[in-house]
């Protein structure tokens, strides 16, 4: 900031000020407050007229030089957080702390909160339906690290141990971190994270940061927490704290424990994973198309991100699903879902309330917002009671109810309290007799001056007097100044006009300093109460927290049985033993984008048969059946029904994908480097429980190399990490694996052609079906796509030099590569359809064009 690094005695003693408290936030935008306005300048000043778009001015000169200088409206001032926030940016909102002319010299001013994308909790700057979380990390010495992550809105704290770089990507990947407190000599997955806020090494220094654990859970170690051991993750978690007390500038009473999570104890999906199956966010941008997407219709904000939970972090333990599956089975058995969601609609987002509670920051709409839960209670454990589901009568258990606290603020709130305490108005009337007394006081106000006016009209014999009220000079009497010589001796001028004169009295001068000192003191006396309900209703904060996680679970169980019911879903019957088996699949999202009927397919895996090699033409199904087969294990896990007529699921570790083609321009990584590093990845991790995807291996560079790159890695698969995969390809020469390699299958999806007036079309069926596919159809799906037919027709000429001809000799300076396969390659291909093909079920134009196919793959005479 060079236009404003010095704080010499040139600049004013309010720029003077200003520059002080910029200095101790230089990575902020510092909201300073003047007046009616949050002003910002130099640097600030610009950076948020371009950020926020408002009007860049300049306010005088100070040390030489021009001010520039951009503001906005404090009662405003939200609308231009939430968009700040969102940019990733953070203010330090300063407040005036003292009235104007009290004292010599500029108001006194102090930061009193600072407002970050990791910390906010105000309603207006978060997605009500979104997790919002703050992420640490510490590298260990192994080449580790730990994490720490707070979603702030619930005061939900955890830490986790990674093993490597891969590990610590794959969690920001789930966690989605609003920000990223790294030390500002990382350099590492999380270093690299676009929000990514770099701090002083110390504060990650393990023995400060267990030392500021143990003072703030006020515990003797960090045993309880599961953490003690663990020095990275605690060194990551006092960071991470430290932050927080920074920033928020009060107590958290409401991080009341640190919970430790074992990342082996849900199903893990990398960052490429979540990507390529769209789970909460689509490629296209379009986040109803995702899994998330068709699943949320929770009835409240809380139950949306309880949803958004369980599925970033799916459990494996089976006891846990089906305790999940039962309740849906419960709820569904006599349309209890319905009535369970209806009572749970327009609740509100009790979490985030109490946050703000515990913060000292909830509004009056808060309270009323938490009255109006609570007062649901009591209809919602009726519903619940006798519920033959242990997982729903548990969550009863947790509603309580609460009636004291429900008619203490019954009896303290208005019931339409305003959204602001600043103008009073909040507590209900009976609620406090002082407040009610000082009230009165002014509320009778106008009566008084009725009464005033009458009389001083009959006094002094003027009917056009007037007693009236400004906000500048108090009350007054006024009179027009033709009446000057019938003013009573007592009226004292207080201002003059154009027209009139205006008066005061000793009699209005006594009623002026009660009335206006009875509106001071009963707005003083007003916050003064509402801070002891805050007080009071935040001495209750562990079961109120055990009530609103309740109150989430039951809405996604609800929503979950309402899903399974509009979707037609399936339970789904978890096993011990290995493999995945479903019958009449469907891929829950294209599901519900389809105009006609979704084809459902099969599919079966056992430790018998671990791999299927799948084959087809573009646009056949087969990346449809490979995602769907991976979301409906994700949706089991979730603890939802499937999309499926039945289900059978072994364990599964992990889910890996490989599909679809992207480069990482950034990173320097061209799409085949992509390609390859998320293949490595997969081999290098891939255990005999895991679920692995793979499709087109090897298209991103020369056929040959492709080839062998793509047999290498299925016969690792397939021999070394075991694991249950579907392996598509449009390589025909891998569907020799199936007999060379053990548990390999070959399954493919076809199309079918026929004649129109304009030529040939093609239909895909988009019907798995046993054994290798016969052709990929890739001109037929070059001509559906709209490929010019001169180009079409050379294609053809050069396909069936390619495929009848021999191979053109290499240059003078190529290499000849080594054959994969010593078959004959024509043969296998003759025989293979044969093989495929029934003839009894031939209509004579199949066998027709049969004929001519078969002849057009032999060499010309």
């Amino acid at each position: 900031m060079a236009d404003n690094a010095a704080t010499s005695r040139d600049h004013t003693p309010m720029i003077r000020q200003y520059l002080g408290i910029k200095a101790d936030y230089p990575d902020m935008l510092v909201f300073y407050r003047m007046g009616d306005f949050y002003e910002l300048f130099f640097e600030d000043a610009r950076r948020a007229a371009e950020l926020l778009d408002i009007t860049l001015t300049q306010r005088g000169e100070s040390g030489g030089q021009a001010i520039p200088m951009a503001g906005v409206p404090y009662h405003a001032a939200d609308q231009y957080l939430a968009r700040l926030i969102r940019r990733g940016e953070s203010v330090a909102i300063c407040e005036q702390l003292e009235a104007p002319g009290k004292n010599k010299g500029p108001v006194r001013r102090e930061v009193v909160r600072v407002v970050t994308p990791g910390t906010v909790t105000d309603e207006a700057l978060l997605d009500a339906r979104e997790a919002n979380r703050l992420v640490a990390v510490a590298p260990d010495r192994a080449g580790g690290f730990g994490l720490a992550a707070l979603e702030m809105g619930r005061g939900d704290f955890s830490v986790m141990r990674l093993a490597d770089d891969e590990a610590l990507t794959a969690e920001l990947a789930r966690l989605e971190p609003a920000e990223v407190l790294v030390p500002e000599d990382a350099d590492n997955a999380a270093s690299r994270h676009p929000l990514a806020r770099a701090r002083s090494p110390w504060l990650f220094d393990a023995v400060s940061a267990r030392r500021r654990l143990l003072d703030h859970f006020r515990v003797a170690n960090l045993r309880g927490f599961g953490c003690d051991d663990a020095e990275a993750a605690v060194a990551a978690a006092g960071a991470l704290l430290e932050y927080l007390q920074a920033t928020q500038r009060s107590a958290l009473p409401h991080i009341t424990g640190l919970r430790t999570d074992i990342r082996d104890d849900a199903l893990l999906l990398d960052a490429a994973t979540r990507r390529n199956l769209e789970i909460e966010r689509s490629v296209s941008g379009r986040d109803e198309h995702t899994l998330v997407g068709v699943l949320d219709r929770c009835a409240t904000a809380m139950g949306s991100r309880c949803l958004r939970r369980w599925a970033g972090r799916p459990p494996r333990d089976h006891d846990i699903l089906r305790g999940r599956y039962q309740a849906i089975r419960a709820l569904n058995s006599d349309g209890g879902s319905r009535s369970l969601r209806e009572s749970l609609a327009g609740i509100a987002d009790v979490e985030r309330i109490l946050t703000r509670l515990a913060l000292r920051s909830a509004r009056p709409r808060d309270l009323h917002g938490l009255r109006t839960a609570l007062a649901r209670l009591p209809g919602l454990c009726n519903q619940l009671a006798d519920t033959p589901s242990d997982l729903l009568a548990e969550q009863a258990g947790r509603l309580g109810p609460f009636p004291a606290m429900q008619a203490h603020l019954a009896g303290a709130l208005v019931d339409e309290p305003p959204i602001w305490l600043r103008d009073g108005g909040v507590l209900r009337p009976g609620y406090d007799e002082e407040l009610d007394r000082l009230r009165g006081i002014a509320d009778n106000a106008d009566g008084f001056l009725r009464e005033l006016e009458v009389n001083e009209r009959a006094r002094t014999g003027v009917d056009t007097l007037k007693v009236g009220y400004n906000r500048v000079h108090g009350y007054f009497i006024e009179l027009g100044k033709t009446h000057a010589a019938r003013v009573p001796e007592d009226y004292t001028r207080r201002q003059t006009l154009k027209a009139v004169e205006r008066y005061i009295t000793p009699e209005l001068k006594r009623f002026e300093d009660e009335v206006l000192s009875a509106r001071e003191r009963a707005l003083t006396r007003e916050k003064a109460l509402y801070a002891e309900l805050l007080d009071d209703l935040a001495g209750h904060l562990e079961p109120l927290r055990a009530l609103a996680d309740a109150l989430a679970e039951l809405d996604v169980l609800a929503n979950l049985a309402e899903r399974s019911v509009a979707l037609g879903l399936t339970e789904p019957t978890m096993v011990d033993e290995p493999g995945l088996t479903l019958r009449g699949g469907r891929h829950p999202v294209v599901e519900q984008v389809l105009a006609e009927p979704f084809v459902a397919n099969d599919l079966a895996l056992s430790d018998a048969t671990r791999m299927l090699l799948i084959t087809g033409p573009n646009m056949g199904g087969k990346s449809t059946f490979m995602r769907q087969t991976a979301l409906i294990v994700l949706m089991a896990h979730i603890g939802s029904f499937v999309p499926a007529d039945s289900a059978e699921i072994g364990p599964i570790d992990r889910i890996f994908t490989r599909i679809g083609a992207g480069d990482d321009l950034a990173s320097g990584q061209s799409t085949f480097m992509v390609e390859m590093a998320e293949t490595a990845h997969i081999l290098h991790h891939a255990t005999a429980n895991s679920l692995v995807l793979l499709d087109e291996i090897g298209r991103g560079t020369s056929t040959y190399d492709g080839l062998a790159l793509a047999r290498a890695t299925a016969e690792r698969l397939a021999r070394h990490n075991r694991a249950f995969t579907l392996f598509a390809t449009h390589y025909f020469e891998l569907t020799a694996l199936a007999q060379a390699l053990p548990g390999a299958e070959n399954i493919h999806f076809d199309a079918s052609e026929y004649a129109t007036e304009q030529g040939e079309s093609l239909v895909f069926l988009h019907t798995a079906r046993p054994g290798p596919a016969s052709r990929s159809f890739g001109l037929q799906v070059a001509a559906l796509a709209g490929v010019p037919q001169p180009v079409l027709a050379a294609a053809r000429t050069y396909l069936a030099e390619l495929e009848n001809g021999p191979a053109p000799a290499p240059g003078p300076a190529a290499t000849p590569q080594i054959p994969l396969f010593n078959e004959d390659r024509l043969g296998d291909r003759l025989r293979q359809q044969l093989a495929d093909l029934d003839p009894d079920e031939l209509t004579p134009r199949e066998a027709l064009a049969l004929i001519y196919r078969l002849r057009g793959m032999l060499e010309p005479d």
